[in-house]
C-alpha cells in the first residue's frame, strides 16, 4: 500500500497529480515495454509509487508519499482522504475482477478513491478513472467482488442498476443486500443465488460438499420436503413447471441433488387422510404428506421471515398473517388443478391452526 499524510484534501491539484503520473506512465511504457511488462503483482506497486513521487514534486503531495505493505484499500492514500487502487492484466483487454463489495478492509479515512489499471499486455498502457465509475457488475470468487471495467460506458455501473450511488451503498451496514435485491429481480423460473449470504443468521448447508438425495438421512429428507412444501406453494397446483424453482434451491440451500424431484410427492399413489371428525378418501400423496407433517410445517413458516416467504411466494406476507397466507396460497395453487377431495383438505387447515 502507498499513503501520503498531507491533510489537505484538494481534489483538483489531485486529479493534477494523477493526470501527470498516467501521462509519464505510459511514456515510461513506449520507451521500456519489455522491463514494465516483466513486473508481476506486488512488483508494481513501488514502481507506480515511484512515479507518483515524481509527478507529486512542486505540489501539495511532495515528499508525503510511501509504500506500506499489507492487503489493505486501497493501495495508495494521499491526504489521508484520496485513495488510488492499482490493478493490472497481462491480457490485451481492461477488465479483471476487483475488490470485496464489503471492503472491509478500507483504510477508514480514505472518501474519494480512484483505479489506476496497468495493462501490461502489447501494446502497454495505463488508464485512471474514478473507483465508482468503472464498476460494472459483481462477480463472486469467495464472496462477492466488483468487476472492473476500465472502458465502461458512462450511466452503465452497477450502482446506476440499482440506484444507489457508491459512497451511499459502502457506508451501508449490510451493502450485499441492494445487490442481493438486484439480481433476484432478474431471476429466471428455477434460477437461485448461490453466493447469497446476506443474512449471517441464516444456517446454509456446507456447500464444500455435494450430497445426492439418496444418501440423506429419513428426518433429513422429511425436513428437507417440509421446507419445499412452505417455500414452493405452486407444487399444490398442476403445472407442468410446479417443481421447476425447486432443483437450484436444492443445491444452494441444502447441497443435494435429486434426479427426479417429482417423486418425493406424487409417489405412493392415494391415501386416506382423516382430520378431526372428517375423512378424506382418495387423497393426493402431497396432500396426506401435508397433513402428517402440518405441525412440523408450522414450525417451518413461524421460524422462516416473511420477507423471505414473500420473495418465495412472489407474494407478500407479514410476521402475524404468514401462517394463513401460507395456507391460502395452498389453497388457491389446490383449486387451479386439485380434486373436490384435495380442495376440502385444504379448506380444512386453518381449523388445524386455532
Amino acid at each position: 500500500m502507498i499513503i501520503s499524510v498531507n491533510n489537505t484534501p484538494d481534489t483538483d491539484k489531485f486529479n493534477l497529480l494523477l493526470s501527470s503520473t498516467i501521462i509519464n506512465l505510459n511514456s515510461l511504457a513506449e520507451l521500456n515495454s519489455h522491463e514494465i511488462a516483466q513486473l508481476k503483482g506486488s512488483d508494481i506497486e513501488p514502481f507506480i509509487k515511484d512515479e507518483m513521487a515524481r509527478a507529486a514534486k512542486g505540489t501539495p503531495f511532495e515528499n508525503t508519499i510511501e509504500l506500506i505493505g499489507g492487503q489493505r484499500f486501497p493501495d495508495i492514500i494521499a491526504n489521508k482522504y484520496y485513495g488510488v487502487e492499482v490493478k493490472t492484466t497481462t491480457q490485451n483487454h481492461w477488465r479483471t475482477t476487483g475488490n470485496s463489495v464489503l471492503e472491509t478492509t478500507r483504510v477508514d479515512s480514505v472518501e474519494r478513491i480512484y483505479m489506476l489499471f496497468a495493462k501490461l499486455a502489447d501494446p502497454l498502457e495505463f488508464k485512471c478513472r474514478p473507483y465508482e465509475d468503472v464498476l460494472s457488475d459483481v462477480v463472486v470468487t469467495h464472496s462477492p467482488r466488483y468487476l472492473i471495467d476500465m472502458n465502461l460506458d458512462e450511466g452503465a455501473t452497477i450502482f446506476d442498476k440499482i440506484h444507489i450511488p457508491y459512497n451511499q451503498l459502502r457506508k451501508k451496514n449490510n451493502p450485499i443486500e441492494p445487490i442481493i435485491n438486484y439480481y433476484r429481480e432478474k431471476l429466471k423460473p428455477g434460477e437461485e443465488l448461490w453466493w447469497i449470504d446476506a443474512d449471517k443468521k441464516k444456517q446454509k448447508s456446507n456447500n464444500l460438499i455435494i450430497r445426492i438425495w439418496n444418501v440423506l438421512s429419513r428426518d433429513e429428507k422429511s425436513r428437507i420436503i417440509n421446507n419445499v412444501m412452505v417455500l414452493f406453494p405452486e407444487i399444490f397446483g398442476n403445472g407442468s413447471n410446479k417443481f421447476n424453482r425447486i432443483p437450484a434451491w436444492l443445491v444452494n440451500n441444502e447441497s443435494v441433488v435429486c434426479k427426479n424431484i417429482r417423486d418425493l410427492f406424487t409417489a405412493g399413489g392415494k391415501s386416506s387422510i382423516r382430520i378431526g371428525n372428517c375423512t378424506f378418501i382418495n387423497a393426493s400423496r402431497i396432500f396426506f404428506n401435508l397433513i402428517e407433517n402440518f405441525e412440523s410445517i408450522k414450525s417451518i413458516i413461524m421460524e422462516t421471515p416473511s420477507n423471505e416467504l414473500s420473495y418465495y411466494w412472489n407474494s407478500d406476507t407479514k410476521e402475524d398473517t404468514k401462517l394463513f397466507d401460507w395456507i391460502e396460497q395452498v389453497l388457491y395453487y389446490t383449486k387451479r388443478g386439485g380434486n373436490s377431495t384435495d380442495i376440502s383438505i385444504v379448506s380444512k387447515l386453518k381449523e388445524l391452526c386455532i
